[in-house]
């Protein structure tokens, strides 16, 4: 099995991604986060909160509505442009992107392809309560412009000034053609998103721009991505959105396949203008200071929490050989974002003194972090769990424990083993998890 398999495998034997709709076969492009994943996502969605919003004093956050006035779509441009090429098979009747197929032929019977047609991605729904007068509008196709509708809004209830930025993380929906590579492509997806706003001066801009590649390439590192399997790849000039002066995507190496995890992007005065233009409203930025007004630019850094998820799982995952005809499957989770922090075992589910301390240390650890309790099988199956789950370390009750008030903590990745005082167990996991 290759990496994708391998890692789609694990993720539903331990819980982190379900197929949506299983029990009814299945919905193309929908998956379900289980215990482990919809902790691992949320970890993901903390740590880009924390380092775009609570650490800095130049980002404020932002939640929008998943369905916006119709108008918006119409100002951003999303209804004459957010859309594939689409093929159809004269013969088996399956559709395709043109763009992503190398011969002229349908993959799947060989059978002759129609001729291509746009087809736009937008997800349409309607609201209203009598049928024939709903009116249409849509799933939102990105979370973009929730953000910029609500520029003047921001500006007038925070104390925030040029250059400043909006976060926010989000639903979005497309209407996929072909939806695949497990949560790679999918209907439904989440984002997290900067808008950075900057004077309109193409030089400081790009300066801002360049801060943000590094920034966000660094933050994947710093969460254990290996530097080896991230690069940046430049949007030639025929690759550019109309209205971008700049474009870059952060790309993640899947054993050779170089997919896109996030883009960064320079948008121009794109966004305000048109919704200047179709809404009325005067959009621009009064300075102050410098008693200047103008439409300002946009940097953007947008990156998806489903890839994101599925990259940290594959850049974790490990076949490691312990001995001799024995593998364990581990995933070295960075700390911060593994689902559970530590599991807690009483080494006999049998032996009531253990399992009442274990059970105590269980309940106050799982006060301040994450924490698993496993009584199940013997003390190695129950590691090989764990390891596979990511959680880095192991807290074991043993017979000692009852005499010296310590216990065995196994680190995840060494499985170095070494004693605690029970007293000390939550200062030690906080320290190693932060």
């Amino acid at each position: 099995m290759d990496i994708w398999e391998k890692v789609a495998s694990l993720a539903k034997r331990r819980g982190f991604i379900f197929p949506g709709s299983e029990i009814y076969g299945g919905l193309a492009g929908t998956w379900d986060y289980g215990p482990l994943g919809a902790e691992l996502k949320r970890n993901i969605k903390n740590e880009f909160w924390r380092s775009m919003v609570q650490e800095r004093s130049d980002v404020v956050g932002l939640d929008a509505a998943i369905i916006m006035n119709p108008k918006v779509w119409e100002a951003s441009g999303h209804l004459t442009s957010f859309s594939d090429p689409l093929v159809e098979c004269k013969k088996c009747h399956h559709r395709f992107r043109a763009d992503q197929l190398t011969e002229k032929k349908c993959p799947d019977c060989g059978g002759e392809l129609t001729e291509p047609k746009q087809f736009n991605l937008m997800v349409e729904t309607y609201l209203g309560v009598i049928e024939g007068e709903k009116q249409k509008t849509y799933l939102r196709g990105e979370i973009t412009q929730g953000v910029h509708v609500n520029f003047k809004n921001v500006l007038s209830s925070t104390r925030v000034k040029i250059p400043f930025g909006v976060a926010q993380i989000g639903k979005a929906f497309r209407n996929e053609i072909t939806p695949g590579g497990f949560t790679f492509r999918s209907r439904e997806f989440e984002q997290m998103e900067l808008q950075y706003y900057v004077r309109p001066d193409l030089k400081q801009s790009m300066e801002t721009f360049e801060y943000w590649k590094k920034e966000r390439m660094g933050w994947y590192v710093s969460l254990g991505m290996k530097k080896e399997n991230l690069r940046f790849k430049e949007h030639a000039k025929d690759e550019l959105a109309h209205y971008a002066k700049a474009a870059f995507d952060i790309e993640y190496n899947a054993e050779g396949e170089w997919k896109e995890m996030e883009g960064i992007h320079h948008r121009g005065d794109w966004d305000v203008r048109r919704h200047q233009e179709f809404s009325g409203e005067d959009m621009s930025y009064f300075d102050e200071e410098t008693k200047e007004k103008f439409l300002p630019y946009i940097i953007e850094t947008s990156g998806g929490v489903d890839r994101a998820t599925l990259f940290f799982l594959m850049n974790a995952y490990e076949e490691e050989k312990v001995k001799e005809g024995e593998t364990r499957t581990v995933l070295h989770l960075h700390p911060r974002l593994a689902p559970y922090k530590a599991a807690v075992f009483p080494l006999l589910a049998n032996k009531p003194d253990l399992v009442k301390t274990a059970k105590k240390i269980y309940d106050d650890l799982k006060k301040d972090m994450m924490v698993a309790w496993d009584d199940r099988g013997n003390i190695g199956k129950r590691y090989r769990a764990q390891d596979e789950a990511g959680t880095p370390f192991c807290i074991t009750v043993d017979f000692e424990s009852q005499e010296q008030d310590d216990v065995t903590v196994r680190d995840r990745d060494t499985m170095r083993q070494e004693r605690v005082k029970i007293g000390e167990l939550k200062a030690y996991l906080k320290e190693h998890v932060r």
